[in-house]
């Protein structure tokens, strides 16, 4: 909210490209991602996941990107386990500021993404996206 979503709406009001298949998921923190969420998001049809939130030290809730750095780097390890390759998942710090950054970030990630290919894991149900 405070950081990453700003740069993603300077982006767009700068007409800055970036892929049309990615779906922002607006949330107060980064701190509030729930690994939960991201399973059941790759669940419901996601290829792909990029949790963003604002740099090391500038959080609007003060050790929020903290908690979603060790959070979603335990998820990380887990996601094998749930037959999601390791590629398929990032967690990048883009400032509002950054309008630029956000559209490079994404888009490379979207081209990671398309290049491993659609995910193919029990319960994904392909084309649907949360």
């Amino acid at each position: 909210n405070w950081c990453t979503y700003m740069a993603a709406d300077a982006a767009g009001a700068m007409r800055l490209p970036y892929p049309s298949n990615v779906r922002v998921v607006r949330v107060m923190c980064s701190g509030r991602i729930d690994p939960e969420l991201v399973a059941r998001t790759f669940r419901e049809g996601a290829d792909g996941v990029l949790a963003m939130g604002c740099h090391m030290g500038d959080c609007h809730y003060r050790d929020g990107n903290h908690k979603a750095l060790r959070r979603l780097r335990l998820f990380e390890r887990l996601l094998s386990g749930l037959g999601v390759e390791r590629e398929r998942f990032a967690l990048e710090w883009v400032a509002g500021c950054e309008p630029k950054r956000f559209q490079e970030v994404v888009a490379a990630m979207t081209e990671r993404v398309r290049a491993l290919g659609p995910l193919s894991i029990p319960g994904h149900v392909p084309g649907k996206v949360a």
